[in-house]
């Protein structure tokens, strides 16, 4: 009994000493969002300018992509009156200080016309039908970018990634056992971050072009219904002023 005794506050002693070097070690910090990023490596600089640029896009898109972008009511009732009045070189003067799709289509028709006023409605549809379509591909090339840049941050996130363990390779692949620890640590870190970096920038990105595609397939429609709606409108008086002039 008095041989276990010392053993067993020797005993104590030691785990007290433990505990209190446990408190008295300095508790590492946990990284900051910037830390984070920065420790992706140099991939990261660029799929931070793909991030902003996204944002910028998406912001644009949400506020430009509407309906008044296309035919504003206030410009479709100036385009009627001024059609029923036979007043063409108003209604292109009005068009071209409005900004919609359907103006610069009616623009470009009655510049025609006025320029060409034997011209039969058949040429006068076709330079209609060929500045919508120009318009048309004009919507759906800009929201193309966001899908390109869904495309682009992953492929760069990979990239970061190949670089980030081709530096974990090459630090098992030397000889300096004591820092080889910490550096095959850092070169996963950095695969890692730039990998999730990526996916976060393109699946947001690729989601956005989604939205915004179904958006300009409305607007098309919009802009076909209502240059078709003007050209009605247009063939009617153009054929009465032609039969006039005929009479």
């Amino acid at each position: 009994m008095k041989k276990i005794l010392p053993t067993i506050l020797l005993l104590l002693f030691v785990t007290d000493l433990s505990a209190q070097a446990e408190t008295a070690a300095p508790q590492p910090e946990p990284l900051n969002l910037l830390q984070i990023l920065i420790s992706g490596g140099p991939v990261m600089y660029p799929l931070g300018i793909l991030s902003i640029l996204a944002l910028t896009l998406i912001f644009f898109f949400l506020f430009t992509m509407s309906r008044n972008s296309i035919a504003s009511p206030r410009y479709m009732r100036t385009a009627e009156a001024l059609l029923r009045k036979r007043d063409y070189l108003g209604l292109i003067a009005i068009s071209h200080r409005h900004n919609e799709a359907v103006a610069r289509v009616m623009a470009r028709m009655l510049d025609f016309i006025t320029k060409n006023p034997d011209a039969p409605l058949s040429e006068a549809r076709d330079i209609a039908l060929t500045e919508g379509t120009r318009e048309a591909s004009q919507i759906n090339q800009r929201i193309t970018y966001l899908a390109d840049i869904g495309a682009i941050a992953p492929m760069l996130g990979l990239f970061g990634t190949v670089l980030g363990m081709i530096r974990s390779f090459s630090v098992v692949a030397s000889d300096i056992a004591a820092t080889r620890p910490m550096l095959l640590a850092e070169g996963v870190s950095e695969a890692l971050v730039t990998t999730a970096a990526g996916l976060l920038i393109g699946i947001p990105a690729m989601a956005a072009y989604s939205f915004f595609r179904g958006r300009s397939q409305s607007l098309i429609a919009e802009l076909e219904a209502a240059t078709t709606h003007l050209f009605a409108l247009f063939a009617a008086t153009y054929s009465n002023t032609n039969d006039e002039d005929i009479s």
